[in-house]
């Protein structure tokens, strides 16, 4: 840890040096409040709300015209801000599309690339993922047949807290079909090896993927590097795309000759699509793994704040991210670790394996939390 101190000035300080300190300004903030909440819910920017008011006007003048003549056409919408969402996370123009909610999306990919057979009939998941995942997994093992009590295997924490690497690594056996495991734990912030996890899982033939909806934005990813077989995110944490925006997903190239199986004509070839022919047609891309219709109003503010991200810089993103939650830790451990205060932190300390976010416990959580919010504190809270 960098030597932090405790002193107002040297808080101001950090403050003066931050370069990007100049984006605060292009954000709308609740008055009177702090808000630690981004993590779950990124705040509008400026940015964001032009873009959706452009597309509403876009609706108002255009109409249906909005689909060929909007300042992007809406009917290939999802596609062009896949491509630029696309460098966030070290793919190609092509693999990722901005297209349905997280879970949707989960079961799409899980659908076409769970393939149980003979004895690999397993999913490599953890008892720490997001409900909602977990969720989609019973319900796709299920759907192909087999047992979710069998064939979920749940890597187990050893601390309630934290997974280990090496522990879903010893999992990856030869009866395991597919992994799905979060870039961040939602709780502790805790980061995984990607590139480490996804080597080991194809060394065992295992197909993986990631749920990244608490890291694209504030941390770096390159999972065309990785060899990442495919990736779901949401766009309303750090994002801040708003509320229920529409998610991404991302399909590494070497996969675009599968079927998705969860076929729907917004995911077909546009050359072909509205012949309206019985026979679907996919795109040639992950735009394939679309399904419905794109919801315009729901998609419009990502543009917004794509631009002021790819701005920013993800790199110069994640630097502030590292310090600024470096530094928050410094101050727990310094003023409430102690009794009477008795808060720990369960964030990892090692920047190479934190999120952007902080996971501080204590026994009296729900209350604390609600008395930080009635002080105009905005943090987050999960049992």
């Amino acid at each position: 840890m960098p030597n932090h101190r405790l002193d107002e000035d040297y808080a101001l300080k950090l403050d003066a040096e931050d370069p990007l300190a100049a984006f605060k300004g292009r954000f709308y903030h609740i008055p009177g409040a702090i808000y630690m909440d981004g993590n779950s819910l990124g705040l509008m920017s400026k940015d964001a709300e032009e873009t959706l008011m452009r597309v509403v006007n876009e609706w108002k003048l255009l109409g249906i015209g909005g689909w060929s003549k909007g300042k992007i056409p809406w009917i290939d919408y999802g596609e062009r801000l896949g491509d630029m969402e696309a460098s966030l996370v070290g793919a190609e123009p092509g693999e990722v599309v901005v297209t349905n909610s997280t879970t949707v999306n989960i079961h799409h990919l899980v659908t076409t690339f769970y393939k149980p057979e003979n004895t690999r009939r397993k999913i490599l998941a953890d008892e720490l993922n997001f409900p909602s995942d977990l969720y989609a997994l019973h319900a796709q093992i299920q759907l192909k047949g087999g047992n979710p009590e069998k064939d979920l295997i749940l890597v187990k924490s050893r601390d309630g807290n934290l997974i280990e690497e090496d522990d879903i690594i010893d999992a990856m056996t030869q009866q395991v079909a597919l992994a799905l495991l979060p870039s961040v734990y939602y709780k502790s912030g805790q980061l995984l090896d990607m590139e480490r996890l996804a080597r080991e899982a194809h060394k065992e033939g295992i197909i993986i993927g990631f749920d990244c909806s608490h890291s694209v934005g504030v941390v770096p990813h390159h999972l065309d590097r990785w060899e990442v077989d495919f990736a779901v995110w949401c766009n309303y944490k750090y994002m801040n795309a708003g509320p229920g925006s529409t998610a991404s997903l991302y399909v590494n190239k070497k996969h675009f000759r599968l079927q998705p199986l969860l076929a729907g004509w917004w995911g077909g070839d546009r050359a072909t699509m509205f012949r309206m022919e019985t026979h679907f047609e996919p795109a040639k891309n992950a735009a394939a793994w679309q399904i419905g219709t794109i919801t315009m109003l729901s998609t419009a503010p990502l543009e917004g704040s794509l631009r002021m991200i790819n701005e920013a810089g993800i790199d110069e993103i994640r630097k502030k991210s590292l310090k600024i939650t470096d530094y928050l830790i410094f101050l727990i451990d310094e003023m409430l670790s102690e009794a009477p205060y008795n808060y720990s932190v369960v964030t990892p300390r090692e920047p190479e394996r934190r999120g952007g976010h902080v996971g501080v416990a204590h026994k009296e959580g729900w209350r604390i939390n609600q008395a930080l919010i009635a002080r105009g504190v905005i943090p987050d809270f999960r049992p």
